[in-house]
């Protein structure tokens, strides 16, 4: 497995941890309602949290190559192994198209 899938799975895995106390923080932060001092407090706590806890530094990787760039999310596919497993058929409902 490449090192970078899994420093992206563990990514992945702290975003799930810090997700709810994240958006909880943001909601506070925003909310013009809550006194200032609280609104400031719940700022700073939310700067102080772990960078790669936030939902921005995920990166969509190829489940089978790891290849960053050119996925389809719905198969979490590279362009290139979704050629390949098209054209093998091992992909149902796709058909090499010509004309």
């Amino acid at each position: 497995m490449n090192y970078l899938t899994i420093k992206d799975k563990k990514k992945r895995k702290q975003v799930s941890i810090f997700e709810k106390h994240r958006l909880i923080l943001r909601i506070i932060a925003r909310t013009q309602t809550f006194s200032k001092r609280i609104q400031w407090r719940a700022r700073i706590k939310l700067s102080l949290l772990k960078k790669n806890g936030s939902s921005t530094r995920i990166k969509n990787r190829c489940v089978l190559t790891g290849r960053p760039k050119a996925v389809y999310r719905l198969l979490k596919v590279s362009r290139i192994k979704f050629r390949k497993l098209a054209s093998s058929g091992l992909v149902p409902g796709v058909k090499k198209a010509s004309w």
